[in-house]
């Protein structure tokens, strides 16, 4: 269906719900507190209601439901501290995020609410429940054991201590990442190299140096064409130093919880903890995971790094290694000169706004989704360059959607969807918010890629979240496996046929196929040294988990020794950065496993017709649409008619 250009045409009815009244122009303080505490408030009703003493398993899974979306709806205050422009909005959504964790926490330490559920389980004719209440039951029931509900009194204790702790340091890791911009500032000549549009975006101050940030719409042009290398090593540095050193301590401080938290359970490590509720299962699984892809990656990457360093030893014949700040730039080159791309003309075809609508009508077409432009007073945001669309679907409103897609003063720094509102049948719509930090001009490919990538998590929030229960609602699969459905989307930005319906040039002039043909063939260079370089990051997060380390920064670079082909870059402390050893813990690994599965489901479409709307429509209805009702691998053998496999992934990583 293709997507509306005009304003919004409010296709509610009376039996609809509507999207949350957000206060646009109005009181953000009080809004966000007054949310926060009437759902917690509710919350609280639903669970008295719990514990009355029903023996009517439905009556009780109600009630719980009606809990767990109330608890859903104050936890989404965090996304205010990401996003919000006002500082003291940012600051109060942390307190209330602590204190709706802290809430959380005693619900799952609360033996009384615990006893409820487990006289279900064991008392129960639970025929009476369908699949998804039976599964909801098992959950829950689980959920209260990892949380340490049959624990003795003082460990109980210990355990709310250390959860209410590592909210804490969570969100100052996230605060000193998010607040801490660097910048180089350089002469206007060391700009070689660079796009004419980001030179002329970057005139010289009054002293006559220009300054560089370490913004991604600042670091990725700049590492990717810059040709001075120094300027690239200056810029690198200051970006892999970001909240360093406070984030140094705030880390081993939180990795310690963690740790302490899985003995407390009684479990042999973090991982093996964290990994329990995943696809793979147990903690020693994923290190022989990471391992594996090195060892596949291995030789590809071996062999991709000595083009680099020939090349390189183009502009320098004394050069003997590739550091981490040049592999882009001579990557680029690499494509440049032996794959007929060139980055500079690629980019050419992609205005940040001709991409975004791009992104809407080729999902729109894939999905059968329309999104209907929602005006900026109308939705109510938080900032006049959030743009809001309510999704459809055969004509019914499934949803809303908000895309804050620039960098600012204060906002989170990289790219992920926030979860405002998860949807739950005939009570609320499934809200999503995209936060990402891309240029408002032209944008890199890889930018397009990536938001396609995020946007296939707004797809999975809105489509997963038409359902009955807030456990399963939108993207509630196993954690490793979260990313494939957006990976797979990639696919979509990499088909000359799609390219063709919005990548223009300022002539008009659409993409070239033989262009798009050649990015193609240039993409296949590098899948090696992606491969080890994310292991490189996937062990960071396991062993930093899994076991005491007294120096991140000198274990970082052993472990980067380890499995990537580049050198440590000597003076980094990239951990203090990384804000995926918060969200993901010990997990990053899950990127590369959910790659595997992606190219799996991808090999289910016709390279021909990536449109084709039997396959499109079955992925969206077996995959997509049932949230987290089954088990990941369930749900992808639905829709294969078979198990996963890494047969598709290995042949990816050959071609």
């Amino acid at each position: 269906m293709p997507n509306q250009t005009d304003t919004q045409t409010d296709t509610q009815t009376d039996t609809q719900p509507a999207p949350v009244d957000l206060p646009g122009e109005g009181d953000w303080l009080a809004w966000v507190s007054q949310r926060c505490r009437d759902q917690l408030e509710e919350a609280q009703q639903q669970v008295g209601l719990v514990k009355a003493g029903s023996s009517d398993a439905p009556v009780v899974l109600v009630a719980w439901n009606k809990a767990e979306t109330a608890i859903a709806n104050a936890e989404a205050v965090a996304l205010w501290a990401e996003v919000h422009p006002d500082a003291a909005v940012r600051d109060l959504a942390d307190d209330l995020s602590q204190q709706v964790q802290k809430y959380v926490t005693e619900l799952g330490l609360d033996r009384d609410l615990y006893a409820v559920f487990d006289r279900l389980a064991t008392s129960s004719d639970l025929s009476v429940l369908d699949a998804d209440g039976r599964r909801v039951l098992e959950h829950t029931l689980r959920d209260f054991r990892r949380a340490g509900v049959d624990r003795d009194d003082a460990t109980r204790d210990r355990l709310r201590e250390l959860s209410e702790r590592s909210v804490k340091l969570s969100q100052d890791f996230g605060r000193n990442i998010r607040d801490d911009v660097r910048s180089i500032r350089i002469a206007p000549e060391r700009l070689a190299g660079l796009p004419e549009d980001y030179r002329a975006a970057h005139a010289p101050d009054e002293d006559g140096l220009v300054t560089i940030t370490t913004d991604y719409p600042d670091l990725v042009p700049f590492i990717t064409f810059g040709s001075d290398a120094a300027a690239r090593h200056e810029l690198a540095l200051a970006q892999n130093n970001v909240a360093w050193p406070a984030n140094d301590q705030v880390l081993q401080d939180l990795l310690a919880v963690r740790r302490e938290t899985a003995q407390l359970l009684g479990y042999d490590s973090w991982p093996d903890y964290d990994t329990e509720v995943k696809m793979i299962g147990n903690g020693r699984a994923v290190a022989d995971f990471i391992d594996r892809v090195g060892e596949a990656a291995k030789e590809r990457a071996g062999d991709e790094l000595g083009v680099l360093l020939e090349r390189k030893r183009v502009d320098d014949p004394s050069a003997d290694a590739v550091a981490t700040y040049d592999s882009r730039y001579y990557s680029e080159l690499v494509r440049r000169e032996q794959y007929d791309v060139d980055g500079q003309v690629v980019r050419t075809y992609f205005p940040f706004e001709q991409v975004r609508q791009g992104l809407l009508d080729v999902t729109g077409r894939l999905f059968g989704l329309g999104w209907t432009p929602v005006a900026h007073e109308d939705a109510g945001t938080w900032h006049d360059e959030v743009a809001s669309y309510d999704v459809d679907l055969d004509g019914t409103r499934i949803g809303r959607i908000h895309l804050d897609l620039h960098p600012r003063e204060g906002k989170f720094k990289h790219a992920a969807q926030f979860d405002l509102v998860k949807g739950i049948a005939g009570e609320q719509l499934p809200e999503g918010v995209l936060v990402c930090n891309f240029n408002r001009g032209l944008m890199e490919h890889d930018e397009v890629v990536t938001l396609f990538h995020e946007f296939g998590h707004l797809v999975h929030h809105v489509l997963g979240g038409q359902g009955e229960w807030a456990r399963f609602s939108g993207v509630a699969t196993e954690w490793d496996f979260v990313e494939a459905p957006s990976q797979m989307l990639e696919e979509w930005a990499w088909d000359a046929d799609v390219l063709a319906t919005f990548a223009r040039n300022d002539a008009g002039d659409t993409i070239p196929a033989d262009l798009v043909g050649a990015m193609r063939r240039a993409e296949h260079f590098g899948k090696g040294l992606y491969a080890v370089q994310q292991m490189s990051y996937a062990a960071r997060s396991y062993w930093f988990h899994a076991g005491p380390h007294d120096d991140l920064t000198a274990y970082g670079d052993e472990l980067q020794r380890r499995y990537s082909v580049f050198p440590p870059l000597d003076g980094a402390h990239m951990h203090c950065a990384f804000g995926h050893l918060d969200g993901y813990s010990s997990g990053y690994y899950t990127y590369m496993w959910s790659l595997v599965i992606a190219k799996d489901l991808f090999s289910a479409f016709d390279p021909d017709d990536l449109f084709a709307a039997d396959v499109a429509r079955a992925y969206r209805d077996k995959v997509l649409a049932m949230g987290g009702r089954e088990d990941a691998a369930d749900l992808v053998a639905d829709f294969l008619g078979r198990p996963y496999s890494f047969d598709s992934w290995a042949a990816w990583l050959a071609e």
